[in-house]
């Protein structure tokens, strides 16, 4: 087993709520509504009008410049309107709402016979493939690192390291055959010599299937089970002992990252001809009636994955869109799962009461011992609630990857990384 990284918590895992939950398919809904910013960069530009039939897998939102990524519509029917809704943020944005119709139509691209690195590159591009992991990075840009920067080894992220969150876990057990599939490609679109798949010691069984199979050029480590282990930097300082420098990249020290569900997404675009449509979400928490493992439509309502699956208990008290150290507590339930949506995470309130907020730092140091980028949250915090954004440049605010780990210690349960979230964005508007 490798070394783990610096800092770092352990946080109660809660992963066997969930763990041996099959992967189902939720029937799709009667409307989905599709976000058309759902992944890092420019918001996707829609092809399609209101009244306008479309089918299962068709292009309705082209992707607008490099940093951006075309969405698909998840099912036939109509769309019904062009309009801003809520999302998980709390603030309302220009989506696609298509209404669904029954039909057996779908549109799929032709699968590539020969895939070599330009055309696994474009078909990850057309498809609208982005990190699944819950950054939604678009794939092809991590695919196209900058020529003076060649890329020897890809890690496939196993890790997954937030508590509850199980999808990664069921996929690597239930689908093994595409994630080496999808590794390999992947490999071949950067030119890499060689494959790790990195999974956290608690999916020991999961590590051991994979292996199993694997052909020669991927291996498969064990990490010790520690979060944030699932970070892009720890990960890579872990498996290979290099740093990523500060404010860079994985690819300036000859990385890529990949998360497991994102190969999956990678081979079936480029065998299969399948865009990026659907995912799979572990629905966890305490107050769930029913935990499991779901593929949903992309654009398919929080509100209606919890009503199909027997609703919330009696004392639900939050529901989080993601895991809960870096997830978005929800205030509605009438937003949609997106492409980078991981989990849905119903708490209950005698979990949520272990966490209410303050904001009297009583100088401990704690969240100093747990940062694994070696920063002083405690201040931090206090410099995003002032609003000094010299002070928290100074402090290497940008270099904070928010994994939560300051706030779950505190004894004194400031909410630091919302400070922090603030303060970056003060920090960016003065920097402009």
């Amino acid at each position: 087993m490798r070394k783990a990284f610096k800092g770092g918590i352990h946080p109660p895992e809660y992963k066997e709520i969930s763990k041996d939950c099959q992967i189902t398919v939720l029937e799709a809904p009667e409307r989905v509504v599709l976000p058309l910013s759902q992944h890092v960069g420019n918001p996707a530009k829609p092809i399609v009008n209101p009244k306008d039939k479309v089918v299962k897998g068709q292009l309705v939102a082209e992707a607008q410049g490099f940093v951006s990524a075309n969405i698909h519509s998840p099912v036939s029917g109509t769309v019904i309107a062009i309009t801003k809704h809520p999302s998980a943020s709390g603030i309302r944005v220009e989506s696609l709402i298509i209404e669904r119709e029954e039909s057996d139509e779908e549109f799929r691209y032709e699968p590539l016979e020969n895939p070599e690195p330009r055309s696994i590159v474009e078909r990850v591009f057309q498809a609208g493939i982005v990190g699944l992991g819950g950054a939604a990075f678009p794939t092809h840009v991590k695919l196209s690192p900058p020529e003076e920067y060649p890329v020897d080894t890809v890690i496939i992220n196993g890790a997954e390291c937030e508590p509850y969150l199980t999808v990664d876990y069921r996929l690597m057990i239930e689908n093994t055959d595409e994630i080496i599939a999808g590794a390999l490609l992947v490999k071949e679109a950067v030119g890499a010599r060689r494959v790790i798949i990195a999974i956290e010691s608690n999916k020991e069984d999961a590590a051991k299937k994979i292996a199993s199979i694997s052909p020669s050029e991927i291996e498969v480590v064990l990490l010790p089970t520690k979060y944030p282990q699932g970070s892009e930097k720890h990960l890579i300082k872990a498996v290979l002992g290099r740093e990523v420098p500060q404010q860079g990249l994985p690819f300036h020290v000859g990385v890529l990252v990949q998360n497991i569900q994102t190969v999956i997404a990678v081979k079936r675009a480029v065998q299969e001809g399948i865009p990026l449509y659907e995912r799979v979400i572990t629905v966890s928490g305490q107050a769930v009636n029913n935990p499991s493992n779901i593929k949903v439509p992309v654009g398919t309502l929080v509100s209606y994955i919890i009503d199909i699956l027997g609703g919330l208990k009696e004392d639900a008290k939050k529901v989080i869109l993601g895991g809960p150290m870096t997830g978005i507590a929800l205030g509605r339930l009438d937003v949609p799962v997106t492409k980078g949506t991981s989990g849905i995470v119903a708490l209950s309130s005698d979990i949520v009461s272990r966490y209410d907020e303050s904001d009297t730092c009583i100088r401990c140091g704690r969240c100093v011992e747990v940062c694994p980028m070696f920063l002083q949250p405690y201040l931090l915090g206090t410099l995003g609630r002032l609003g000094r954004a010299d002070a928290l440049i100074e402090n290497n605010v940008y270099d904070c990857i928010e994994c939560g780990s300051c706030s779950f210690i505190c004894p004194s349960k400031r909410n630091l990384v919302q400070l922090i979230r603030v303060g970056k964005s003060i920090a960016r508007e003065v920097k402009k």
